[in-house]
Formats: C-alpha cells, structure tokens, sequence
C-alpha cells in the first residue's frame, strides 16, 4: 500500500472535485456498489453512467439512478461516456470479459477498478497489465478483504520479520458451501466457457490473493481437485493443493462448496511464532527461544521451547468495498495509494491457474511462473466441449452478483 511517484503522477491526471464513475454490469455487485454510494459512503464518487445487457438491470438504474446514463453494453459505455461524463469505470461483468473491457476503458484514458478475479487466464491478464503499465490511468483492483482488520494485522506480525521466516502456511477455507439452486441460478454459472472455472475462480479469489498477500507467492504447486463432486456441475467443486515456497518453506490450501460445515482457519508457522486467524480471532503464539536455535543449543531429548499465547489486538477496521472505492478516488483525485493495485491481481490468479493446470496434468507439479499458453490451450479444450444449463432458475441471494452484461 506504498504511494509510488507512479500512482501520484497518474493521479495528479484529473482536478475535479468527484470522481463520476461508469459501472459496467448492474448484477448483484454493481447494485451492491451503487448502493454503497448512494448511502454516502463513497463521498468523492458520484455514478453518471451504468451499462447492462439486461433490460430488468437497467429498469433497477432507472428508479435508484435516474441521472446516470443507462447504455446497454459496455462498449457502448466506454466509447460514448469516455471523459464526456466519466472518469473512471468499474468492471462488475462476468469474469472472461474483465479484461476486455479494462482494456478498452484504459484506451480511451479512463481510470478502472476491476471487481475479483482479474481475469480467467493469466495470458489476458498480463495483456491488461502491459495495457495499464502503458495508460496513464489508475488500476485497482477490488480486494475489499485487504482492508479486513484480521488479515492487515496478520500480514504487519509477519512482514516484520520479528517472528523469523515462514515455515509452513495453511487454509483450510471451506465455508463457501453452495447448493445446487445457486449454481442452477445462472446458464453461464459452473462452466468452463461461462465462468472459466469453480471455487477457485468464483468463490477463492479473495483468499487466494491474501495468501499470497500475506506469505508471498510459492514457486512450485501441486494440486489435486473434483470436477463436480458434490454439485452437477462441470468445474471444481473441492480444491486440495500442496505448495513450495523458495526459502523451502510448505504450504496447503483446501476448499470446497460441499461442506457443511464449513471451516475457516488460516495458520502461519514462523521460526519463532505462530500466527492463527480463526472465527473474527488473530491467536499469536511467541517462542522465548527460535525454533532452529533451540533445536540447535537445546540437548533433552523430548524438549520444546517454551511460548506464551495471546489474543492479538487490532484496530478492528474493515471498510470492505467502499474502502478499496474511496482509496480509488483518493489515488485518482490526490495520487493517495490504492488497497490493490490492479497489477496485482495477477498473482492470485497464477495460484488458481496452476492449481487448475496441475490438476489437468493429473497433479503434476507445475512451477510459477506457469507457462501461460499451456494452461490457456488445456483451459479452452475444456470451454470447447463446456455446456450452458438449461431451466435455469433465479436464487433469493447471490454474493458473488448474476452479472448480466
């Protein structure tokens, strides 16, 4: 979170008072956005346009946003609103065409923020990357789970170094139970051509940047996973992954949306601590002594070295989605840092991808950077026999938002 002379200069690009926003795709996260701003909680942000390729999507702008110019695709938004009525636009779309329309916003010198994942394979991902690098415009990306209290304290104990390298990460992050009436709720939802992918790609993408966030990337993956296991559906339903960092450091990560139960509980295990993030709770374990000097001086045979256990304290702040949007006006209006830059995102999505790609070579181990053009030629031999449901049936409630556009 870092200002860089970048984000200032690029910030420094527009003078108004608001930022006037362009939301492309008024699903469950476009109408969730738009409400947040509507209740003044993004006070530098005011919506002059809104795009969807469902006439009930812009009915709803119609009567909550009746300044904003309704067009009904994104392209019509981008080339008909650029700097005439937005500065900036917010990709809420399904996930194939985050990078699309990223792309042609920065063309035309739109700021963007790009709703979770970055994209469905890295090799568009990193064309949108290159398109940013070369845009004088802001990228964020929509990592609301960065401003959780929990998870910024985490990375502050293990970023400091007080607590000595990393040992071994664990996940277990299998509270995303769906039943089948979700993935019925949508033709495109649960298919390789629709989504691109499962839990890893819908539900995970927020953990899995985390992850990598709080640990750093690993160098090497292994991942074994069911296609459909719990759900009729044709993607990934249940996720087990192993993982190896370059300092020799291991890690697992397990998910699914067939539990019931679910499981939440993220552990780090330092040469000196250990660090546990569980039910709202961050538990931190101290050794009086390292583990490698104590195993190193220590000559009882059956000895450990002692800690002490304690609650850590935060601030207790998770501004959630309207944090990572004023964050986005602070960069644009004043150069402020961002939560997440929109380059970024690229790396929770190289960990779903090579998960997904170990998985397709029968659980190779793949090493990162994956090879971009393997995994995108596995990925559309199975978009090429992926199939759309039929008798699809609307849900009460949709976090992850039936994007229409």
């Amino acid at each position: 979170m870092d200002k860089t002379a970048d984000q200032q200069k690029k910030g420094a690009v527009y003078m108004g008072e608001k930022v006037r926003i362009g939301i492309i795709g008024m699903g469950n996260m476009g109408t969730g956005h738009s409400n947040n701003i509507l209740q003044g909680k993004c006070p530098e942000i005011t919506i002059t346009a809104v795009a969807d390729l469902n006439p009930e999507r812009l009915e709803w702008a119609k009567e909550h946003l009746p300044d904003a110019v309704r067009y009904e695709s994104g392209d019509a938004l981008i080339e008909n609103a650029a700097h005439k009525i937005v500065d900036a636009v917010l990709v809420a779309v399904p996930h194939y065409d985050h990078p699309r329309f990223a792309i042609a916003a920065m063309k035309k010198g739109l700021h963007v923020m790009v709703e979770k994942p970055a994209g469905v394979y890295t090799k568009q991902v990193r064309e949108m990357n290159q398109c940013a690098a070369e845009s004088d415009v802001v990228f964020g990306m929509m990592f609301n789970q960065r401003t959780d209290h929990i998870y910024r304290k985490m990375r502050e104990l293990v970023q400091s170094g007080a607590y000595g390298r990393i040992r071994r990460t664990n996940w277990i992050i299998t509270n995303w139970y769906r039943p089948q009436a979700y993935y019925d709720s949508g033709a495109w939802r649960a298919t390789w051509s629709g989504e691109g992918g499962g839990v890893l790609l819908n539900q995970c993408p927020h953990n899995l940047d985390l992850w990598q966030w709080i640990c750093g990337m690993p160098v090497r993956v292994e991942a074994h996973m069911h296609f459909g296991k719990w759900h009729d559906i044709e993607v990934e339903d249940d996720v087990t992954a192993y993982v190896e960092y370059e300092n020799g450091a291991t890690g697992t990560f397990v998910t699914t949306t067939g539990d019931v139960p679910g499981s939440n509980r993220f552990e780090i295990t330092l040469d000196k601590g250990k660090i546990v993030a569980e039910a709202g709770r961050l538990l931190l374990w101290e050794l009086e002594v390292s583990e490698p000097e104590f195993s190193k001086t220590n000559r009882v045979a059956f000895a450990a070295p002692r800690s002490t256990y304690k609650q850590v304290e935060t601030d207790g702040k998770s501004e959630q989605h309207s944090g990572v949007l004023n964050a986005f006006a602070g960069a644009i209006l004043r150069g402020e840092p961002l939560i997440a830059g929109g380059e970024e995102g690229i790396n929770g999505l190289m960990l779903s991808n090579a998960m997904h790609l170990s998985a397709f070579l029968g659980g190779k181990t793949v090493s990162l950077p994956i090879d971009d053009d393997l995994y995108y030629n596995e990925l559309m031999k199975r978009v090429a026999t992926s199939r759309r449901k039929e008798g699809v049936q609307a849900v009460l409630s949709d976090t992850e938002g039936s994007y229409n556009v």
